[in-house]
């Protein structure tokens, strides 16, 4: 049975377009990525709710989001799931 998720990690660096790239490349084959928000990377909790909101906003209304604690699930849907108006909704995903 293939895995559906890919796990990343998200550090100092921060989002680049090299991140971003690589996240749209994970996409191609798979339908859920878990970013990992590691210390070096945020101050605190609302640091990855930021984190959160330039990614979907990066990728597209193709994509949803969700944070548990220090992770952000991004899942990837067949048809748009979020207006271009609206950047902060979030729909809940079945993990």
């Amino acid at each position: 049975m293939p895995v559906l998720q890919r796990q990343v990690q998200l550090g100092k660096k921060g989002l680049n377009e090299n991140f971003i790239r690589t996240l749209k490349h994970h996409f191609d084959t798979r339908e859920m990525v878990r970013i990992s928000v590691l210390k070096s990377a945020r101050k605190n909790r609302e640091s990855v709710k930021k984190y959160s909101d330039e990614i979907l906003e990066k990728l597209g209304n193709h994509y949803t989001t969700k944070i548990i604690g220090f992770t952000i699930v991004v899942k990837k849907w067949r048809r748009e799931m979020r207006q271009k108006t609206l950047t902060t909704s979030r729909l809940p995903l079945n993990l």
